[in-house]
């Protein structure tokens, strides 16, 4: 969902902070701008940074097939976060960068991790022609829609072309996606119809990979309330063409704030509010020492969508400074396809 784990750049909040919301997030935006209902979007610069807003990040998670059929998911995230509401030049710019990347199979999970200071040149985000990047990893193109995505770790390496091939889609009311009964929200929209085609290197050889890849786009500066310890986002692309991205946010109490959108494959979106969407937990493993769900029945009545939802690979563990589990997933049921999971908080 996109408010996602990504925002571990708030891990440098003082350690009093992060039990306000997980990992921070749920900490007083004083100074820093909020998001506002019925937002104005301006692009090409919206897929720019926004510094007057704490957290941001590009995030893009790819499901993927070999010529044997083998199946591969791939993640590619650069996250922005702002220490001060303010700007300045060279060391003192107040923005951290951080980015994960990461290579799943069936039996494998390969992660890597990288942070750099704004104001240097270490890291950024440009608009005409667009390009994310920190150290040599790259998001980039001469347009928003037609971008090459490279990245590496010590295991693994990807190069991939990416090709929009619907519009963007905009979540919640028109791009305001609201996060807790207290009214946190966050500004949120999604490339969900890329095409891609590219070269995964693993330590087996190269492998030429085809398939599909979903962009989130997201920025705010408290999008959770302080009692809201973790959340649950699927990305789920159907056979049909059809595709739902849901969340639940957990919170102390036991209970739940759930949102979701349902996109057509023309684009055309349908919003749904809380309690619409419903993730239950079916099976639950070993993690990194934690229990972790790894299939999930996920229902939106009013769509007829009652599915299973599977992890391809349950290790699929996110080893970094804030970790949490992120990997693609298997949908049967009434709707059948591929997506993916992040699910964070889980101790």
């Amino acid at each position: 969902m996109s408010v996602r784990a990504l925002v571990l750049a708030l891990c440098l909040l003082p350690c009093a902070a992060l039990a306000q919301g997980f990992a921070g997030l749920g900490t007083d935006a004083d100074g820093f701008a909020v998001p506002q209902p019925n937002p104005r979007f301006d692009f090409p610069a919206d897929h720019g940074p926004h510094p007057d807003y704490r957290i941001e990040w590009w995030y893009l998670t790819a499901n993927l097939t070999g010529p044997d059929g083998a199946i591969y998911g791939v993640q590619w995230t650069l996250f922005r976060s702002a220490l001060a509401p303010h700007s300045e030049e060279g060391w003192g710019d107040p923005q951290i960068w951080f980015a994960h990347a990461a290579v799943t199979t069936p039996e494998d999970h390969f992660v890597a991790e990288r942070l750099a200071r704004g104001g240097i040149g270490q890291a950024g985000v440009t608009v005409q022609p667009f390009a994310a990047w920190i150290d040599d990893w790259q998001m980039a193109g001469a347009r928003f829609d037609q971008m090459r995505l490279t990245a590496s770790g010590p295991a693994f390496r990807y190069d991939l072309a990416l090709s929009a091939q619907g519009p963007l889609v905009f979540h919640g009311e028109g791009g305001y996606s609201v996060k807790s009964a207290k009214g946190q929200a966050s500004y949120y929209y999604s490339q969900p119809f890329f095409a891609v085609d590219g070269v995964l290197s693993l330590p087996q050889g190269d492998v030429p990979v085809t398939g599909a890849a979903w962009l989130d786009r997201e920025w705010s500066s408290q999008p959770l309330a302080e009692d809201q310890t973790g959340w649950d986002w699927f990305s789920l692309s159907f056979e049909a063409g059809t595709k739902l991205m849901g969340f639940r946010l957990r919170q102390e109490d036991g209970s739940h704030f759930t949102s979701a959108t349902w996109i057509e494959p023309d684009g055309v979106t349908t919003a749904f509010p809380d309690g619409a969407f419903q993730a239950t937990p079916l099976e639950q493993t070993q993690v990194a020492g934690r229990t972790v769900p790894i299939r999930w029945r996920v229902e939106l009545p009013e769509k007829g969508v009652d599915v299973t939802v599977g992890a391809v690979n349950p290790q699929s563990w996110m080893d970094v400074s804030l970790p949490y589990w992120e990997g693609p997933v298997l949908i049967t049921g009434s709707h059948r396809g591929r997506g993916y999971l992040e699910m964070t908080g889980y101790e």
